[in-house]
């Protein structure tokens, strides 16, 4: 006697709600309520700044023809239209999500706050020293570069999450693979593609990353399991774990088409690949030298 189809949808439909209700739970009952306090300090730091005087926000921007230590720490914290703010507020809110959602379902919170703590404190200093090295009469200003750090993070903390969930054979040396693919990706976006000029440096540099991926996969002995259908079907069989690791590998290939447009110039000020580019790289180099190294084991 079998059943009939209706029937097996219907309890395929029921084992998903019940996955999805164990989900949220889990992850309610992994987030505490001070995480959440330093997750929205943030944009309420950058309200409370954006609520100040124009005047006032102006004398807290970075001028690289006048730069003082004030304005290399507070620029990264200041907006001057609510365009720019709301932007920013919105990729922080998906970053952060995403990455402390992975974060706390892996056990990897003290590898997310360490790094956030890090790039709220640390990095707005180096990332507006390392934009003297472009010299310029212009002013800096803007979260960005804060983000793009959050975004090289995001790939570490997908591979922490796929490894804890998923397939605890994964290797951490498969990372900088990850990583050279993300910069082809977003020299390719950045930089004008075409056969002639100064066109071929974004696909120079996008076929050399991806070059590059490909070799210190190989040379590092990564071995990427045969049967890919097979891990598809593992993932999409755990309703909510599964959704939040597809979730995450499309914000973390999908964000860099926000912070890295091809025009990068409008509304009357330049988006500042730059620093978008220094934020990203040294989002991930850090914290993924402290996880190789062991330094959040145990």
């Amino acid at each position: 006697m079998t059943a009939p189809a209706t029937d097996e949808r219907d309890r395929t439909g029921d084992a998903k709600r019940r996955a999805d209700r164990d989900f949220r739970r889990e992850l309610l009952a992994s987030a505490r309520a001070i995480d959440v306090f330093a997750l929205l300090a943030v944009p309420g730091a950058l309200i409370a700044v954006f609520a100040l005087p124009e005047a006032t926000r102006r004398s807290l921007v970075f001028a690289y023809t006048d730069p003082t230590l004030r304005s290399a720490f507070t620029a990264h914290y200041v907006h001057l239209s609510a365009d720019h703010l709301l932007g920013n507020l919105a990729g922080y809110g998906l970053l952060a999500g995403v990455g402390y959602a992975l974060a706390a379902l892996s056990g990897r919170r003290r590898l997310f706050f360490t790094a956030f703590a890090t790039y709220l404190g640390a990095f707005p200093l180096a990332l507006s020293a390392l934009n003297l090295a472009v010299p310029r009469n212009a002013i800096g200003f803007g979260f960005s570069g804060v983000n793009m750090a959050l975004a090289g993070l995001l790939p570490i903390l997908w591979y922490c999450y796929a490894r804890e969930r998923f397939f605890p054979a994964a290797s951490v040396a498969a990372l900088p693979a990850v990583f050279f693919g993300l910069v082809g990706w977003i020299a390719l976006l950045a930089l004008p593609v075409s056969t002639e000029g100064i066109g071929l440096g974004g696909l120079a540099i996008g076929v050399a990353s991806g070059l590059l991926a490909v070799l210190y996969a190989a040379s590092s002995e990564v071995r990427f399991p045969p049967p890919v259908r097979e891990h598809v079907r593992t993932v999409a069989s755990r309703p909510g774990h599964g959704d939040l690791l597809a979730v995450a590998a499309v914000v973390a290939v999908g964000y860099p088409v926000v912070g890295f447009p091809s025009d990068p110039s409008g509304g009357g000020s330049v988006v500042n690949l730059y620093v978008h580019l220094l934020g990203f790289c040294l989002g991930f180099i850090g914290p993924f030298a402290l996880l190789a190294g062991g330094a959040f084991d145990g």
